[in-house]
């Protein structure tokens, strides 16, 4: 149970960059608890040992993994029973460092993940809510423009920023690590920020530090 955690750790989306994902864990109080705000898989070199590292921390109670628009795309692919549709996993780099018996392996797991992580005043999710309140990991200008904060004040990864941005009711924590920018770990109840260098896996299409123009993933 997490219940008892005096404070809280979400960390944005790691994307495969195990080494930074290491380095921050190491900065981190142990008795904090931490949330992932999903997208752990895909882009970046080392996806499994990302996805193991972080699972491990799910099985020790340490921390709560949320569902990001990455996970749920390979979830369902693997679901889908038409060849146009599994044949996008020929572009997904999760299968295709793991291969099929080892993703298929994760896909329970991932199945499981929630999408949402809440506590007194603030909700954690992987890119906001729709009109009707559910979440929603896709969203963007829709929730960013129109949310009312009636689930408190909302952390947000899914849309890379130079640096991580508050708003009246949303703070943005994706930092494009996989596009060498920083992996970001906020706490909701201190409004502390703890950032380490993140691991250029992509190309970048837009420089993360000298522009706030969203790199859209």
């Amino acid at each position: 149970m997490t219940s008892g955690h005096r404070y809280h750790w979400v960390i944005g989306d790691v994307h495969g960059c195990h080494n930074s994902l290491a380095t921050l864990l190491d900065v981190l109080p142990k008795s904090d608890h931490l949330v992932f705000c999903g997208d752990i898989i895909n882009r970046g070199s080392d996806i499994e040992a990302t996805m193991t590292l972080a699972w491990a921390l799910v099985e020790e109670g340490r921390a709560t993994w949320l569902r990001g628009n990455h996970e749920q795309r390979l979830i369902d692919t693997l679901d889908s029973k038409t060849i146009e549709k599994r044949s996008e996993l020929l572009h997904n780099d999760t299968y295709q460092q793991l291969g099929e018996a080892l993703t298929l392996k994760w896909i329970a797991r991932l199945k499981k993940l929630p999408f949402c992580y809440q506590r007194e005043g603030w909700t954690a999710t992987h890119a906001g809510f729709n009109s009707l309140g559910a979440p929603d990991l896709r969203v963007r200008e829709t929730f960013w423009e129109n949310y009312d904060g009636r689930f408190g004040r909302v952390i947000v990864g899914h849309t890379p920023r130079p640096e991580i941005e508050r708003h009246q009711h949303i703070v943005m924590i994706d930092t494009g690590a996989c596009y060498g920018g920083f992996l970001t770990a906020y706490c909701p109840e201190t409004d502390a920020v703890v950032q380490v260098l993140g691991e250029e896996q992509q190309p970048m299409h837009v420089n993360l530090k000298k522009t706030h123009k969203p790199l859209l993933c």
